[in-house]
């Protein structure tokens, strides 16, 4: 048996921020890779500045948030929000 994986409360609050980004900007486009990483750091860095807690939070993050597969922005940020409330697979 595995024990699972607990989010801590900010790695829920940037997966929630980035869902909504997905959500407001272009959902129907195609979520790629590189706008997961971009992200991440950004909204890491909004939260707590150019300092080592933003990088621990974007490293978090992306642990928390899987890779991109074929899907659209508004269909990840759906996912990220199953994650954000603990839905497991």
């Amino acid at each position: 048996m595995t024990t699972p994986f607990v989010l801590s409360d900010d790695t829920r609050l940037l997966l929630s921020q980035l869902a909504e980004t997905l959500e407001a900007r272009r959902p129907g486009a195609e979520m790629r890779e590189d706008i997961r990483l971009a992200r991440a750091l950004v909204l890491a860095e909004e939260l707590y500045g150019e300092t080592d807690k933003a990088f621990t939070a974007e490293q978090d993050l992306l642990a928390a948030a899987p890779p991109v597969g074929h899907q659209t922005r508004g269909e990840y940020a759906a996912l990220l929000r199953l994650i954000a409330r603990g839905v497991t697979q």
